[in-house]
């Protein structure tokens, strides 16, 4: 099957995806619930062959292309792919200025997922063309609530890896980044690829007071900031540097008058690790260390550990298949091997825990850009609309390409 002819077809769309992706940066929306997003790829999808899934926790869309060569009387028998688009936005008020700004106010597409969804769409069409060439069936995942690490594991949970009639036996998702300098560079990398996410709340107790009379209060807030420092030696002196953990306080919160010692004190805190053993570790040893720092300051310590989403960790067969087919479609200087894992985390991960795939990432940093532009998730980080046909491809190319070295044609 001609690559060429892929990419003729991606291009011959790159209008209507642009289009699609224009509209649904104008209209963001975040979470579980997305509703319109939702209504848009079903109408992107209405005319094609395939069966649809909606969620029941969440307005997800799971649908399947039932290919057409070879032996179909035997569904459960025939391989499948499954390829994910996740559609959440953020709660950002947009400060880019581009003509398709976000008509939501505080809601914003700052992290490129209403590209993943145009291209998606756009590669169900090139597929649905094709199906009588595919020796398999095909699964698309749109997911909503992957910033908050939740869409995944639901949609997992009602089924969309089974979604065929069998297990999928590979998974590929596509991520943009907004300021690689690169554009229209796809990178990859085997094995560990993107951190664990957890989160640390944190509530000191003490008693208040004067400030001029500390020595009658008990003062929560130099024991927080003894927390907040403990917790970074913590980390150089306990975890091996080889396998790193990342601890960072974002949010501070005590007392509202200079002069006056607050009853409490809170600090929030992003904890990342690249290994579940780090994990495990973080979650004995931070306890450890914050109650006894104010058990020796005869206050008490409320710690809140909450578990997000797990470390992404690619199939280093698949994850040389994706580089194969980047190459093949694009010449192999568009893809870069990545040296060192991302230090963000993703709930794709769910799915490669389950069936073996890759996650790449395609860099599309705005053409026009300049020397400032802003990386993912700031309310001025944008995206160049060039890279959507190369995105639509190469969903294309991995799906054909995979179902063809599985069926063995």
């Amino acid at each position: 099957m001609s690559v060429a002819k892929i990419l003729e077809d991606a291009r011959a769309l790159h209008g209507d995806i642009v289009q699609l992706r224009h509209d649904l940066h104008r209209h963001p929306e975040v979470g579980l619930e997305l509703p319109r997003t939702q209504e848009k790829v079903l109408e992107a999808l209405a005319d094609l062959p395939l069966e649809i899934t909606l969620g029941k926790g969440l307005t997800s869309v799971g649908a399947v292309l039932r290919g057409t060569a070879g032996d179909t009387s035997d569904s459960a028998a025939r391989p499948a792919v499954l390829l994910r688009a996740d559609m959440d936005a953020l709660p950002l008020q947009e400060e880019t200025g581009i003509n398709f700004t976000s008509e939501v106010a505080n809601r914003m597409h700052a992290c490129g997922h209403d590209l993943h969804t145009s291209m998606l769409v756009g590669a169900a069409r090139l597929l649905a063309e094709r199906r009588h060439q595919l020796a398999g069936d095909v699964v698309f995942m749109f997911q909503p609530a992957e910033e908050l690490l939740a869409g995944a594991p639901m949609m997992i949970e009602e089924g969309i890896l089974e979604l065929s009639g069998r297990r999928a036996d590979a998974a590929y998702g596509l991520h943009v980044f907004s300021a690689g300098g690169n554009t229209g560079r796809f990178e990859t990398k085997p094995g560990v690829m993107m951190s664990a996410a957890d989160a640390l709340f944190v509530k000191v107790i003490g008693r208040g007071g004067h400030g001029s009379a500390p020595h009658q209060a008990q003062d929560p807030v130099p024991v927080m900031a003894e927390m907040i420092l403990g917790l970074q030696h913590m980390v150089t002196r306990q975890f091996n540097a080889h396998d790193p953990v990342v601890v960072s306080v974002g949010m501070v919160k005590a007392g509202e008058a200079i002069n006056v010692i607050p009853d409490t004190a809170e600090f929030g805190a992003s904890l990342r690790m690249y290994s579940d053993q780090a994990r495990t570790k973080m979650q004995s040893a931070i306890p450890r260390l914050l109650e006894g720092i104010a058990s020796a300051h005869g206050l008490e310590v409320d710690i809140k550990y909450h578990v997000g989403g797990r470390v992404t960790v690619t199939d280093e067969a698949r994850t040389a298949f994706a580089a194969d087919q980047i190459t093949e479609l694009f010449g192999a200087e568009r893809h870069h091997r990545l040296a060192a894992p991302l230090g963000g985390s993703e709930d794709f991960a769910g799915v490669l825990a389950r069936v073996p795939g890759s996650f790449i990432c395609l860099d599309a940093t705005p053409l026009a850009g300049g020397p400032d532009v802003a990386f993912n998730h700031s309310p001025r980080a944008a995206f160049d609309d060039s890279v959507l046909v190369d995105g639509t491809a190469l969903y294309t190319q991995l799906a054909v390409g995979q179902l063809a070295q599985l069926a063995g044609v």
